[in-house]
């Protein structure tokens, strides 16, 4: 047996092939990692005879399997990140990457500087904030579009609205899932005029799914889609279905765009977060629900049973 090992090769190897296979192996270059991927006929069509190819085949095997770690047998960050590349111990050297809620509050802060504080601010200025909010919850979601002053028509009453978002249902058809009102002050105004336009806004969405049907096709008629009232600082959400309507807790959630945010960005960057995680719910749950009005009402009578609009 040869006792001789190459650049090509283990030296362990050297104790299950004989001379000539060696031999074949180092004419063929093949290193460590190719020695581990090699099959029995890889062996045979380098020339080697069917025992000594079979030998090599179950021994790289093996040796495959020994070379496996457990993934808790990993204790030092260097030692990990040096397959990427990286030489250092610290998490900080790995290359960052920026989460949706980092551009968000990176756009609040720069409006903020930018436009000064939200005090007295006017209706437009308000509604820089709610945009950056609203398209951030988008972002994340993804799949949905986005259209301010967009035109709604119900059976009452009719406008532009500040804010729909729309869940596109194929090619031709689409449905509206959420309204935002944007107001300067009088949030109770807004609601007022939220409801009517959600209200409207339902019953577009009851035309868009008659036309799916045929004629001879009977279904309920309910639907829902949410509201969103907010001075940028103050947000009040609501859920209006055809039949009845609700809101979040009366102590509404706030976000406080004063230019303390500049120097602290903490109570900022939670306020945010919290109204991030409500409108995204809000949207994630309307996305997913069935366009089968049963299957709607179902939904809205679980929601409200288990208190999450209140």
């Amino acid at each position: 047996m040869s006792e001789t090992s190459t650049p090509f090769t283990p030296a362990s190897t050297s104790t299950t092939v004989a001379g000539n296979e060696t031999i074949i192996i180092e004419k063929e270059r093949i290193n460590g990692r190719d020695f581990l991927k090699a099959t029995k006929q890889d062996f045979r069509d380098y020339g080697m005879k069917g025992g000594p190819a079979s030998r090599l085949a179950d021994f790289a095997k093996e040796c495959k399997e020994k070379k496996k770690r457990a993934f808790s047998s990993y204790r030092s960050l260097e030692e990990v990140l040096e397959k990427y590349g990286i030489k250092s111990s610290s998490i900080t050297s790995i290359p960052q990457f920026t989460p949706e809620l980092k551009l968000c509050i990176d756009d609040i802060l720069r409006r903020i500087k930018n436009m000064g504080p939200v005090v007295d601010s006017n209706e437009a200025m308000r509604c820089e904030y709610i945009s950056t909010i609203l398209h951030t919850a988008v972002s994340i979601l993804g799949g949905l579009v986005i259209l301010p002053q967009m035109n709604v028509s119900g059976e009452e009453s009719s406008g532009r609205v500040d804010y729909a978002i729309k869940k596109i249902l194929d090619d031709l058809l689409e449905e509206i899932i959420c309204i935002t009102e944007g107001k300067q002050n009088q949030p109770g105004k807004g609601v007022a005029q939220n409801l009517m336009q959600c209200r409207s806004s339902c019953e577009m969405n009851l035309d868009t799914l008659k036309k799916k049907r045929t004629a001879v096709e009977a279904f309920e008629e309910y639907e829902y889609v949410y509201g969103i009232v907010t001075t940028a600082t103050d947000w009040y959400f609501i859920l209006h279905s055809t039949e009845a309507i609700y809101c979040t807790s009366k102590t509404e959630y706030r976000i406080s765009l004063t230019e303390d945010a500049l120097k602290d960005s903490t109570d900022l960057r939670k306020n945010v977060k919290r109204i991030l995680g409500v409108i995204v719910g809000l949207l994630k749950d309307r996305v997913s629900a069935s366009e089968e009005p049963a299957n709607k009402k179902r939904r809205v009578e679980e929601i409200i049973k288990k208190k999450i609009i209140v």
